[in-house]
Protein backbone atom coordinates (compact mmCIF):
# COMPACT_ATOMS: atom_id res chain seq x y z
CA UNK A 1 0.00 0.00 0.00
CA UNK A 2 2.52 3.11 0.86
CA UNK A 3 4.32 1.70 -1.98
CA UNK A 4 1.82 2.43 -4.67
CA UNK A 5 1.50 6.23 -2.41
CA UNK A 6 5.36 6.58 -3.15
CA UNK A 7 4.42 5.57 -6.94
CA UNK A 8 1.58 7.45 -7.13
CA UNK A 9 3.10 10.37 -5.90
CA UNK A 10 6.58 9.95 -8.21
CA UNK A 11 4.18 9.85 -11.06
CA UNK A 12 3.33 13.57 -10.57
CA UNK A 13 1.64 14.23 -7.57
CA UNK A 14 4.05 16.62 -5.67
CA UNK A 15 2.58 18.09 -2.09
CA UNK A 16 4.90 20.17 -1.82
CA UNK A 17 3.72 23.14 -4.54
CA UNK A 18 2.72 25.16 -1.69
CA UNK A 19 5.95 25.66 -0.94
CA UNK A 20 8.08 28.19 -3.20
CA UNK A 21 11.15 28.51 -1.79
CA UNK A 22 12.17 24.47 -2.13
CA UNK A 23 9.90 24.24 -5.05
CA UNK A 24 12.39 26.81 -6.61
CA UNK A 25 15.38 24.51 -6.42
CA UNK A 26 13.95 21.64 -7.57
CA UNK A 27 15.65 21.75 -11.08
CA UNK A 28 16.77 18.92 -13.49
CA UNK A 29 17.07 15.04 -11.69
CA UNK A 30 15.81 17.25 -8.50
CA UNK A 31 12.47 17.49 -9.92
CA UNK A 32 11.76 13.68 -9.49
CA UNK A 33 11.97 14.62 -5.83
CA UNK A 34 9.18 14.00 -3.96
CA UNK A 35 8.91 16.32 -1.19
CA UNK A 36 5.95 15.23 1.57
CA UNK A 37 3.86 18.48 2.68
CA UNK A 38 3.80 16.84 6.31
CA UNK A 39 6.82 14.44 7.30
CA UNK A 40 5.98 10.87 7.66
CA UNK A 41 7.01 8.05 10.51
CA UNK A 42 10.26 6.25 9.32
CA UNK A 43 10.81 2.52 9.44
CA UNK A 44 11.93 1.14 13.11
CA UNK A 45 13.32 -2.02 11.71
CA UNK A 46 16.53 -3.45 12.35
CA UNK A 47 19.45 -3.42 9.89
CA UNK A 48 23.16 -4.38 10.44
CA UNK A 49 26.86 -2.74 9.61
CA UNK A 50 29.33 -4.71 8.32
CA UNK A 51 30.35 -6.77 11.72
CA UNK A 52 26.94 -7.52 12.35
CA UNK A 53 26.14 -4.52 14.34
CA UNK A 54 22.62 -3.95 14.92
CA UNK A 55 21.37 -0.70 13.94
CA UNK A 56 17.89 1.00 13.33
CA UNK A 57 17.32 4.73 11.60
CA UNK A 58 17.05 6.39 14.66
CA UNK A 59 21.08 6.00 15.47
CA UNK A 60 21.34 9.03 13.13
CA UNK A 61 18.11 11.28 14.81
CA UNK A 62 19.60 14.87 15.06
CA UNK A 63 21.09 14.47 11.67
CA UNK A 64 19.52 15.23 7.90
CA UNK A 65 19.74 11.90 6.33
CA UNK A 66 20.30 10.89 2.89
CA UNK A 67 18.89 7.49 3.14
CA UNK A 68 19.82 5.47 0.08
CA UNK A 69 18.70 1.73 -0.83
CA UNK A 70 20.69 -0.17 -3.01
CA UNK A 71 21.97 -3.39 -4.58
CA UNK A 72 25.27 -4.31 -5.81
CA UNK A 73 23.67 -6.22 -9.13
CA UNK A 74 21.42 -3.18 -9.51
CA UNK A 75 23.18 -0.74 -12.48
CA UNK A 76 21.57 2.49 -11.87
CA UNK A 77 22.43 1.74 -7.46
CA UNK A 78 25.96 1.42 -8.80
CA UNK A 79 26.13 4.38 -10.98
CA UNK A 80 24.86 6.48 -8.47
CA UNK A 81 27.13 5.90 -5.68
CA UNK A 82 30.15 7.88 -6.32
CA UNK A 83 28.04 11.02 -6.59
CA UNK A 84 26.27 9.78 -2.80
CA UNK A 85 30.29 9.26 -1.75
CA UNK A 86 31.26 12.59 -2.83
CA UNK A 87 28.23 14.15 -1.60
CA UNK A 88 28.86 12.67 2.15
CA UNK A 89 32.63 14.52 1.54
CA UNK A 90 31.43 17.66 0.40
CA UNK A 91 28.19 17.96 2.83
CA UNK A 92 29.47 15.47 6.10
CA UNK A 93 28.57 18.63 8.13
CA UNK A 94 25.07 19.01 7.23
CA UNK A 95 23.81 15.55 6.23
CA UNK A 96 24.97 12.01 7.17
CA UNK A 97 24.75 9.94 3.96
CA UNK A 98 23.54 6.59 4.84
CA UNK A 99 23.26 3.48 1.84
CA UNK A 100 21.70 0.53 2.92
CA UNK A 101 22.61 -2.61 0.87
CA UNK A 102 19.08 -4.45 0.95
CA UNK A 103 18.29 -7.96 -0.05
CA UNK A 104 20.74 -10.52 -0.93
CA UNK A 105 24.38 -8.65 -1.27
CA UNK A 106 27.67 -10.79 -0.41
CA UNK A 107 30.36 -8.85 1.40
CA UNK A 108 33.04 -9.71 -0.92
CA UNK A 109 30.82 -8.39 -3.54
CA UNK A 110 30.17 -4.92 -1.90
CA UNK A 111 33.81 -4.44 -0.43
CA UNK A 112 34.61 -5.15 -4.40
CA UNK A 113 32.68 -2.69 -5.78
CA UNK A 114 33.78 0.19 -3.39
CA UNK A 115 37.26 -0.51 -3.85
CA UNK A 116 36.38 -0.32 -7.96
CA UNK A 117 34.34 2.18 -7.40
CA UNK A 118 36.82 4.63 -5.00
CA UNK A 119 33.75 4.64 -2.45
CA UNK A 120 35.92 5.75 0.59
CA UNK A 121 33.35 7.72 2.88
CA UNK A 122 30.10 5.79 2.63
CA UNK A 123 29.01 3.13 5.30
CA UNK A 124 28.23 -0.61 4.53
CA UNK A 125 25.20 -1.38 5.87
CA UNK A 126 23.00 -4.48 5.20
CA UNK A 127 19.74 -5.05 5.01
CA UNK A 128 19.88 -8.84 3.87
CA UNK A 129 16.08 -9.71 4.85
CA UNK A 130 14.96 -6.44 2.95
CA UNK A 131 13.06 -5.73 5.99
CA UNK A 132 13.80 -2.15 6.23
CA UNK A 133 13.37 -1.67 2.42
CA UNK A 134 9.74 -3.42 2.99
CA UNK A 135 8.99 -1.10 5.99
CA UNK A 136 9.61 1.72 3.97
CA UNK A 137 8.01 0.97 0.80
CA UNK A 138 10.37 0.38 -1.00
CA UNK A 139 8.95 -1.38 -4.17
CA UNK A 140 12.09 -1.48 -6.58
CA UNK A 141 15.62 0.23 -6.44
CA UNK A 142 17.39 2.72 -6.29
CA UNK A 143 15.18 4.83 -4.03
CA UNK A 144 17.04 7.26 -1.87
CA UNK A 145 14.69 9.05 1.50
CA UNK A 146 15.69 11.81 2.86
CA UNK A 147 14.81 12.38 6.89
CA UNK A 148 14.77 15.22 8.97
CA UNK A 149 16.27 15.38 12.05
CA UNK A 150 13.52 14.20 13.80
CA UNK A 151 13.70 11.06 11.88
CA UNK A 152 11.04 11.34 10.05
CA UNK A 153 10.65 10.88 5.67
CA UNK A 154 10.39 14.31 3.92
CA UNK A 155 11.36 13.72 0.61
CA UNK A 156 11.71 10.64 -1.47
CA UNK A 157 12.80 9.78 -4.76
CA UNK A 158 12.70 6.87 -6.93
CA UNK A 159 15.72 6.23 -9.23
CA UNK A 160 19.63 7.42 -9.54
CA UNK A 161 20.43 10.75 -8.96
CA UNK A 162 23.62 12.74 -9.57
CA UNK A 163 23.30 13.37 -5.59
CA UNK A 164 26.35 15.75 -5.25
CA UNK A 165 24.96 18.07 -8.10
CA UNK A 166 24.59 21.75 -7.20
CA UNK A 167 20.71 21.26 -7.96
CA UNK A 168 20.87 18.29 -4.83
CA UNK A 169 22.70 20.11 -2.56
CA UNK A 170 20.65 23.60 -2.81
CA UNK A 171 17.61 21.11 -1.94
CA UNK A 172 19.14 19.30 0.71
CA UNK A 173 20.62 22.43 1.85
CA UNK A 174 17.21 23.84 2.49
CA UNK A 175 15.79 20.88 3.56
CA UNK A 176 18.80 20.85 6.21
CA UNK A 177 17.79 24.41 7.15
CA UNK A 178 14.73 23.05 8.16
Amino acid sequence: MLAAVYTALALGANPVAADPALEALRQGEMRKLVVHSDPAAAGDAVFFDRDGGKLRLADWQGQVVVLNFWATWCAPCRAEMPALDALQGEMGDRVAVVTVATGRNSMPGIEKFFEDAQITRLPVLLDPKSALARQMGVAGLPVTVILNREGQEVARMIGEAHWNSPEAQAVLIELASR
